[in-house]
C-alpha cells in the first residue's frame, strides 16, 4: 500500500506517485489492444488530440440524446459519440506512457475537467431528451460529480487512484449505455407493477442506486482507512 508522508508538501506527488488501480472486467483485454494501437499511432498524433477527440465524442454523445427525444434513431449516434470517446479519452494516456512523454499533473487535471464536462454533456442531453426525466438526470450528475471529488481526495491522501468500482470502469459504463441505447429503440417503455414507465427511466435509477452505494462505500472504506493510518 502506498501512503503519502506527513511532511510531504509537494501538491505534484499525488499524482506522480499514485497507483493507478483498474480493475474492470474488460481492463486486461483493453490494455492489450490500447498498447497495440498505440505501437500503430502515426507520430503526428499527440496525445493531446486524442483527448480533444475523447471530448468531442462526448459532446456527439450528449447532442445526440438531446435529439433523440423528437428522433429515436439519434440513438445510434450517441453510441457512436461513445465509441469516439472511449478511443481518445482511453488511448491518450497509454501513447504518452508508451512515447515516454508523460506530463502526470496536466495530463490528470485536463482528463478529469474533461470527464466532467463530458458527463455534464451526456446527462444534460439525457435530460432535454425526454427519454429520461430531468431531475433524475440531474441526481445522477450531482452523485458523478460527488464521486469524482472522493476520488481526487482519495489520490491524494492516499497514493491511490481507482479506474473503477470493483468489476465496473469506465469502459464497462460504455458498454452499458450502448447496449441501453439499443434496447430503447425496442423497448422505449416498461410495464412495472402495473405501472407504466420509461426504460431509460429505470435504468437511470439503477444506475443512481448503484453509484450511491459505491460513494457511501467508497468514502466510508477510505474513512476507515485514514482513521486507522493516523490514529491519535
Amino acid at each position: 500500500m502506498s501512503t503519502m508522508s506527513s511532511t510531504r508538501a509537494e501538491p505534484e506527488g499525488a499524482y506522480r506517485d499514485a497507483t493507478r488501480e483498474m480493475k474492470g472486467l474488460t481492463a486486461r483485454a483493453e490494455k492489450k489492444l490500447l498498447l497495440r494501437l498505440a505501437a500503430a499511432m502515426p507520430g503526428a498524433v499527440t496525445p493531446d488530440h486524442l483527448t480533444v477527440l475523447g471530448l468531442l465524442g462526448m459532446l456527439l454523445a450528449g447532442a445526440a440524446y438531446a435529439l433523440s427525444g423528437r428522433n429515436p434513431l439519434f440513438l445510434h449516434l450517441s453510441s457512436l459519440g461513445l465509441l469516439v470517446n472511449w478511443f481518445g479519452d482511453s488511448l491518450d494516456g497509454t501513447l504518452a506512457r508508451y512515447r515516454a512523454k508523460l506530463r502526470p499533473r496536466y495530463g490528470f487535471y485536463v482528463d478529469h475537467v474533461i470527464d466532467a464536462f463530458g458527463a455534464t454533456a451526456v446527462l444534460g442531453g439525457l435530460a432535454a431528451s425526454g427519454l429520461m426525466a430531468p431531475v433524475l438526470a440531474a441526481g445522477l450528475l450531482v452523485t458523478y460529480l460527488l464521486y469524482s471529488v472522493h476520488m481526487y481526495l482519495q489520490t491524494h491522501v492516499l497514493g491511490r487512484f481507482f479506474l473503477s468500482f470493483g468489476r465496473v470502469g469506465g469502459t464497462e459504463l460504455r458498454i452499458v449505455l450502448i447496449v441501453v441505447n439499443l434496447a430503447t429503440l425496442a423497448w422505449p417503455s416498461l410495464e412495472l407493477f402495473g405501472l407504466r414507465a420509461r426504460l431509460l427511466d429505470v435504468v437511470g435509477v439503477a444506475g443512481w442506486a448503484g453509484l450511491v452505494y459505491a460513494l457511501v462505500t467508497a468514502v466510508v472504506r477510505t474513512t476507515h482507512e485514514l482513521y486507522r493510518l493516523e490514529r491519535v
